[in-house]
């Protein structure tokens, strides 16, 4: 069957629904996680989970095995679940894996068997697919990823401030993995007061005001200065790279280009960020903020950047990303200083 979305997956959990086989697969590990103890909690008594629950590496299976497992009968309960984990390790020609498609032609009633694919290997898997409810689970959007925060941190007992929220996500973007670290760090710390962004920034290890946004955000508003200063700093952080910011200005001078187009025809305030947050949905990138605030934030700076000075701008992006690439004379903070430095002079002139 066609693969299904992980909203209506949750959806039809939450309805009490259950499959008789699911197959998981895609990069995002932390919510196949999430939706497989959503289903033993959903399927099994806690008394009596130990008895019906079993958990194996496909990889390791012959055909006897995979047999016993999908229809041996639940013990003093109506189902049992069985967790098949590593299903990209399932050769194609492996016995068990033929019994196995056998068995998805006729599976038992009283088995819930959730196939879980890791993220290492994202390309959907047909033949399995064809017989299971089938769920590609991708990186959430920015916007979505604050939503899990929330509900994550209610769920630890963490009262984050605003503030201290959007810097978190801010420092590590939408990756879940990361978002789930930083919170268990975070969930050390003596309750009982909120959590500031600057308390936060401490133990995240990047400080308030200085992430790859504030970086972006100085260098469209014109504060070249500021943004030169906060490269050092930046470029320490892990996983930021040269390539990193580059790629994030890129992408939002593109975006800029957009709400500049809909400028120059007569739209303003509200209408100019309508049509720039319909593009966005209709394109639905990643590696960007809520796509509200992208829209917001574009329609707010298109006034100062006329067609001359962005296109000055991709040229000087461009030539950065050629010079990273090829050059050994400067390191990374030297290239997006003179970066940084060739758009603020596109500035003036444009001014």
């Amino acid at each position: 069957m066609p693969a299904q979305s992980v909203e209506l997956l949750f959806r039809s959990l939450n309805k009490g629904a259950l499959a008789p086989v699911y197959y998981f697969y895609g990069p995002e590990d932390v919510l196949k996680d999430e939706a497989v103890k959503t289903i033993v909690d959903r399927a099994l008594d806690p008394t009596l989970r130990d008895f019906n629950l079993d958990q194996r590496s496909a990889a390791t299976l012959d055909a006897e095995e995979v047999h016993a497992l999908c229809n041996t009968l639940p013990m003093l309960a109506e189902r049992r679940v069985v967790l098949l984990r590593d299903i990209e390790g399932w050769k194609r020609k492996t016995k068990g894996r033929a019994e196995f498609l056998r068995y998805l032609q006729r599976p038992s009633p009283e088995t819930v068997v959730i196939m879980v694919q890791g993220s290492g290997e994202e390309a959907e898997d047909r033949e399995l697919a064809a017989g299971a409810y089938a769920v590609r689970f991708d990186p959430l959007p920015l916007e979505r990823a604050r939503k899990w925060l929330s509900h994550q941190a209610a769920k630890l007992g963490l009262t984050l401030e605003p503030d201290a929220a959007e810097h978190l996500m801010r420092s590590v973007g939408s990756d879940l993995s990361a978002l789930t670290s930083e919170l268990a760090k975070l969930a050390s710390l003596p309750s009982g007061e909120p959590l500031t962004a600057e308390r936060v920034g401490e133990l995240v290890g990047v400080r308030h005001g200085e992430t790859l946004w504030d970086w972006r955000e100085a260098v469209l508003d014109g504060q070249a200065g500021l943004a030169a200063s906060l490269l050092p700093s930046i470029l320490a952080q892990p996983g930021v790279s040269g390539v990193k910011l580059l790629t994030t200005l890129g992408t939002a001078l593109v975006g800029l280009g957009l709400a500049r187009a809909h400028y120059d025809r007569g739209m303003r305030g509200r209408s100019l960020e309508a049509a720039v947050l319909k593009s966005l949905l209709s394109a639905r990138p990643f590696g960007l903020l809520g796509y509200k605030e992208e829209a917001s934030r574009w329609s707010s700076w298109a006034p100062r950047w006329p067609s001359q000075r962005i296109r000055a701008a991709l040229r000087a992006a461009r030539d950065t990303d050629q010079a990273l690439k090829d050059t050994t004379i400067s390191d990374d903070r030297g290239l997006l200083t003179d970066l940084v430095l060739r758009i603020g002079l596109s500035s003036a002139e444009a001014a």
